[in-house]
């Protein structure tokens, strides 16, 4: 499969977060719940890109062990910054906290299914060329 089929795979949540503006409006949800879903799923991925460029530069560069580290401490750092947004939204107005948090759970679970596709479809792929 190829590169821009897979890159489109694993952005299919950046899809339905812009897709969820729409319902959120039309269905009277709490949009500052969306906004602080919003804010804190795109710094979530952008710190998710980071770690794979910087996972891949360390590879490139023979450092397997701070490849393997800033991949596996930015994996357990991106759940533990959305809880802690969520909490604190919940804290501040149970509410926003709510819409907040189903909407991070719906993008949670299919950029990690999507992601996991991502890899299985990829498989057979160079390393050079894998996503």
């Amino acid at each position: 499969m190829g590169n821009r089929s897979l890159t489109s795979i694993t952005n299919l949540d950046l899809v339905v977060l812009v897709l969820a503006l729409p319902v959120f409006i039309l269905c009277d949800f709490n949009m500052v719940g969306y906004a602080v879903a919003a804010v804190v799923w795109i710094a979530q991925r952008l710190l998710q890109v980071w770690a794979e460029r910087k996972a891949q530069a360390d590879l490139a560069a023979g450092k397997r062990t701070s490849a393997m580290g800033a991949v596996a401490a930015t994996s357990l750092g991106r759940p533990w910054l959305m809880a802690a947004v969520v909490l604190i939204a919940c804290i501040i107005d149970r509410e926003v906290g709510l819409y907040a948090a189903a909407l991070l759970v719906i993008l949670f679970t299919l950029n990690l299914a999507t992601r996991g596709l991502a890899y299985l479809l990829g498989k057979n792929d160079k390393p050079e060329e894998a996503a």
